[in-house]
């Protein structure tokens, strides 16, 4: 009777432990999944044609993802996103052109170095992976802070920028130091004024330590919060869209790191006064939000600029309005 108790007994405890072991396995694997989702190789998979690449350039490794055939088109993203936020224009602008998506110094899987984040020697960064791609000429197209690298591009590179866009962002000048600290009176409201656009996190992303304690893994905060504000419609902005975001800044590292663009400003206002101005075709883009600013501050660098508005997108356009984004860049591109 004992003997038959006993391993009874035995007989549960074993089961539970195999239990046990195999909830254990499967908890591993969901979490390994979780970690994995949104990681360059799976991303890649939405993107027929298609591949990512990483390369060593001025010191530093830089990750990008390249597709297509034809003359050589790099594309910059900005904050907070990564090279994702062109994946709803990338597949029909591979038609017609080598499309290279790189992850900008500081951004994504690219490398975060303690420096570097001016945006000449961001642009440097570029212009070595040019080269070691071979290309002899490329055009460039940059949205938000990726718009200001690919200008200081085109400056300090010209012999080798065939055309420049910039969506939502130009290079830094003196008349960024006029934002105001604070927001006009009544001009501070659920969705961004377009005629007094307040951008706190300007002031914000100057701060060091802070932000990566306030922010580290639940950067989504953030990130649900800049949407709503400075988008028109911002369910364009997906689920996905939003956990691939928040996943690749989440860590306290990727934030110091995008914060860093922002607090290399003074040193890019100053290196903006030594260019000289562009003379290759200019093309600058502007949402609701920063069709002013460009159409101010682009024709002091360009002699051969053209500035169109998407009047009803918000800052994120290439989600918000994919068609238009695509027709008015290839449009650009053929002429």
């Amino acid at each position: 009777m004992k003997k038959s108790l006993l391993r009874v007994i035995l007989s549960i405890i074993v089961f539970f432990l195999l239990t046990s072991n195999l909830n254990a396995q499967k908890m591993k694997q969901n979490n390994s999944k979780t970690i994995n989702e949104y990681s360059d190789e799976e991303l890649i998979k939405n993107l027929s044609g298609f591949t990512n690449h990483f390369e060593k350039v001025n010191s530093i490794q830089l990750h990008y993802v390249e597709g297509g055939s034809g003359d050589a088109l790099i594309c910059l993203a900005g904050w907070p996103q990564t090279w994702y936020s062109f994946h709803t224009v990338a597949p029909e602008l591979s038609k017609k052109h080598r499309v290279i998506i790189v992850d900008l110094r500081g951004m994504g899987s690219s490398d975060k170095p303690a420096s570097g984040y001016d945006k000449k020697t961001m642009a440097k960064d570029i212009y070595e992976l040019v080269k070691k791609l071979e290309l002899k000429k490329v055009s460039i197209l940059g949205h938000d802070i990726g718009g200001m690298v690919a200008m200081s591009f085109a400056l300090n590179y010209p012999e080798i920028t065939e055309k420049l866009i910039v969506m939502d962002g130009a290079h830094p000048s003196e008349g960024m130091m006029k934002m105001s600290m604070f927001p006009e009176k009544g001009a501070f409201k659920e969705k961004m004024d377009g005629n007094n656009p307040y951008g706190w996190w300007f002031a914000f992303n100057q701060v060091k330590e802070l932000p990566e304690q306030l922010l580290e893994g639940r950067f989504n905060l953030l990130l649900d919060w800049l949407f709503n504000y400075a988008m028109i419609d911002s369910t364009k902005m997906s689920e996905e869209d939003r956990a691939v975001y928040a996943s690749a800044y989440n860590k306290p590292e990727n934030i110091r790191a995008g914060n860093a663009w922002y607090q290399a400003f003074p040193q890019d206002i100053d290196d903006s006064k030594t260019y000289q101005t562009l003379t290759m075709p200019v093309l600058g883009i502007g949402s609701y939000i920063v069709y002013n600013s460009i159409k101010m501050t682009l024709p002091n660098f360009a002699k051969n600029c053209q500035i169109v508005q998407i009047p009803n997108s918000g800052h994120y356009m290439n989600e918000e309005k994919p068609e238009e984004v695509l027709k008015i860049v290839s449009d650009f591109l053929s002429k």
